[in-house]
């Protein structure tokens, strides 16, 4: 008796190949990102973030570790307290990154709560639509793996908003210096987990196409790795910036200090002068 080609087989080769196809490119992008993150998206990133930080902390230019994946420490200038000169713009966006993160924690949870109830009601569509495997146990596991994506987002998000809060909260510090490097280190960490979070959902679209049959995940999986990889890569040399220099915030206040106490002198030589010409032209 020979061997017939049946529609179950569809799963094991497909479903399988087509997660090879994005874990291997995800395994590529954090070598990248690794060893030259310059060229990642995630890179720069992480290298404006971090200029955005010295710039708003006022300090002289983004240590090279920002470029570190472990974030080990950066150099002395990096690690001194400086005070922030304007607290509400850096305040304003880091509330609008926590916001966002929110958002997406909280519709990551609803889409997971929702996948039980969808779960049950699927058989009958599954059966009759599918070319594939509509066992009850390839069901189930597709429900399972939707439903560990959309966690893993949840848990990335929620850890991404608990970096800009702490960031927030070391940039309100009354009375204290800020320390820069880390504010920076909060700040560049929860960016880091918001991309994972999307990461996340990226594999949650393609396993929630395989519900569909394994033939749109496949095809799912193929187009989501040309479209990432066309927006993880990234070429384009770093945009140089002029950082904040201290000497030019000294000339600054002395040219107000001196100006200040030029008009006050002038004053009292007006004030002098009319008091003596009183004196000298009474009778």
């Amino acid at each position: 008796m020979g061997w017939t080609w049946k529609k179950e087989y569809l799963d094991v080769i497909l479903v399988p190949s087509g997660l090879l196809i994005m874990f291997g490119y995800h395994f590529l992008l954090l070598h990248r990102h690794f060893r030259r993150p310059d060229t990642t998206s995630m890179g720069h990133d992480n290298f404006y973030r971090g200029a955005w930080v010295d710039k708003m902390m006022q300090v002289t230019s983004p240590s090279p570790a920002l470029f570190s994946p472990f974030y080990p420490s950066s150099s002395p200038s990096s690690d001194r307290n400086v005070e922030c000169k304007d607290r509400s713009q850096a305040l304003t966006v880091i509330n609008n990154n926590i916001q966002a993160a929110f958002s997406l924690s909280s519709i990551s949870m609803v889409v997971s709560s929702l996948i039980g109830t969808w779960f049950v009601g699927t058989s009958t569509f599954t059966s009759t639509l599918v070319y594939g495997d509509t066992s009850q146990s390839i069901i189930a596991f597709k429900h399972i793996s939707l439903l560990i994506c959309f966690l893993v987002a949840f848990a990335a998000f929620l850890q991404s908003a608990r970096c800009y809060v702490h960031a927030s909260f070391l940039i309100t510090m009354p009375n204290t210096d800020v320390p820069m490097a880390h504010v920076r280190k909060a700040v560049v960490s929860g960016s880091n987990c918001w991309s994972v979070g999307m990461r996340a959902l990226y594999f949650a679209i393609t396993l929630l196409l395989w519900v569909f049959g394994p033939i749109p995940m496949f095809v799912c999986s193929v187009v989501m790795v040309v479209m990432l990889y066309n927006l993880d890569w990234n070429t384009t040399p770093l945009l140089p910036y002029q950082p904040a220099v201290e000497g030019r915030d000294l000339l600054k206040k002395i040219s107000q200090e001196v100006t200040a106490v030029g008009r006050a002198i002038s004053q009292e030589v007006t004030a002098v002068g009319r008091g003596a010409f009183e004196h000298h032209g009474r009778p």
